[in-house]
């Protein structure tokens, strides 16, 4: 039995997290952006307890589309006007499946700094997250009740224009954030929820970087040296981050997470783990971390299981990337900015 075929049998043990292959254990992984997988599409990776066990996957945030009654997913434009509570009542729908997923799965979630720390120890925990906060609608003690059902990651926007300000997507008509976005990020601080500002336009990142008291990610995209797409240019072009705007990030302590495109990161799995590395370059070790987008990339994903991911690491190994750093990428960085944001509640 070769090295590879060890650790993937060891991962996909019921143990993994207490187990110690040869000298070592496997570096757990985490994942900024994991999206639900209740359709019917043969691409889902499913269920989550086995398909992270399979890539020794500890820390994952599982991410609910807030908006996904709203979007026409062929053209991934706004389809209709939610009725008043519509949105909140798709929200807390869709987590409770959520909930009762992780719970049939043995699937513990991130509710303190110490659950961190256990995943970051190899006890696998689930971050509940949301993509688009469109069920705030005007009422930002909406937030508070998001963080009451157990939310601790909160990506502001998604596919539609809400209450919080623009997205990348969709020709700008606020200057940043609106005034109920600004309460929302205070909101967050104050409880100690992370903010995720993918999908954000530009004005709406750099207003969150000036308000928020703690550093945020950039869940799920890529950084592009360039100057930045249109909102109006192909999607995932628009969805690029221009460097200042991650460094940006990066100096406030933040986190990129890098998703798994094939039209934007490239083909293979090498590809993927060299763009990681590449952009770690660019914005410090301490700042990059996956944001695959394991389940939202259809059959554009350059990889759809975390026995895949695991792959990259087992790459960076084979290269001699020291242990510190590889350890930072595949989970610290994420679990730390994630205890930095709970650190700063003031609940």
């Amino acid at each position: 039995m070769d090295r590879r075929t060890l650790l993937v049998g060891a991962a996909a043990s019921p143990l993994f997290g207490s187990l110690h292959v040869a000298a070592q254990s496997p570096i757990p992984i985490a994942d900024m952006h994991f999206h639900s997988f209740f359709g019917q599409s043969i691409l889902h990776s499913r269920p989550l307890g086995p398909t992270r066990a399979a890539g020794g996957a500890t820390l994952v945030a599982w991410s609910l589309v807030g908006d996904q009654l709203l979007v026409d997913w062929k053209t991934y434009k706004q389809k209709t006007e939610p009725k008043a509570g519509e949105s909140l009542g798709w929200f807390e729908r869709e987590l409770g499946r959520i909930k009762a997923h992780c719970n049939e799965q043995k699937l513990k979630l991130i509710a303190t700094p110490a659950d961190v720390d256990r995943a970051v120890g190899g006890e696998p925990h689930i971050v509940l997250a949301v993509e688009g906060a469109t069920f705030v609608e005007s009422d930002p003690g909406r937030v508070k009740h998001a963080f009451d059902l157990g939310i601790r990651h909160l990506g502001l926007v998604h596919y539609i224009r809400n209450t919080i300000g623009d997205i990348q997507t969709l020709p700008y008509e606020t200057s940043g954030l609106t005034d109920l976005g600004k309460h929302v990020v205070r909101e967050c601080n104050r409880l100690g929820m992370l903010i995720d500002v993918a999908h954000c336009s530009p004005a709406v990142i750099r207003d969150v970087l000036e308000h928020s008291t703690a550093p945020v990610v950039y869940s799920h995209g890529s950084v592009v040296r360039g100057p930045a797409a249109a909102p109006t240019a192909t999607i995932w072009r628009a969805r690029q981050l221009q460097l200042d705007l991650a460094k940006a990030i990066a100096a406030k302590g933040g986190v990129v997470g890098l998703w798994v495109l094939t039209l934007d990161i490239g083909k293979t799995i090498e590809d993927y783990a060299r763009r990681v590395t590449e952009t770690a370059e660019w914005l410090g070790e301490d700042h990059v971390a996956f944001g695959t987008d394991i389940n939202g990339l259809g059959p554009n994903a350059i990889l759809a299981t975390y026995a895949e991911l695991r792959r990259v690491v087992d790459r960076w190994h084979a290269q001699r990337i020291p242990d510190a750093r590889v350890r930072k990428l595949a989970i610290g960085n994420y679990a730390r900015v994630l205890k930095a944001a709970m650190a700063g509640a003031r609940r």
